[in-house]
């Protein structure tokens, strides 16, 4: 059984072939002219896992399925704490 005392540390090594940032704004572009509400159907898909959350427009399922969904919440988060000026 694992200590609950100790912090774990998570670290992505690299980012794949489109870098998350990339591919989230293709994503959002994607399910935006399509009438999706983009925020709603990336949470969806991180949260669970399902790509069909996303749609095929534009090959959009197809590249964010190219990316681990952590290195998705990890692209969102930095881009979040960099607008709120914390870093």
């Amino acid at each position: 059984m694992q200590k609950l005392e100790n912090t774990q540390y998570f670290r992505v090594d690299s980012e794949p072939e489109d870098g998350a940032k990339e591919v989230l704004s293709a994503v959002y572009e994607a399910l935006t002219e399509k009438g999706y509400n983009p925020v709603n159907q990336v949470v969806g898909y991180i949260m669970s896992g399902d790509p069909t959350y996303i749609t095929s427009h534009k090959n959009a399922r197809s590249m964010i399925m190219k990316v681990e969904r952590d290195e998705l919440v990890e692209e969102l988060l930095t881009e979040y704490i960099r607008t709120k000026g914390w870093h």
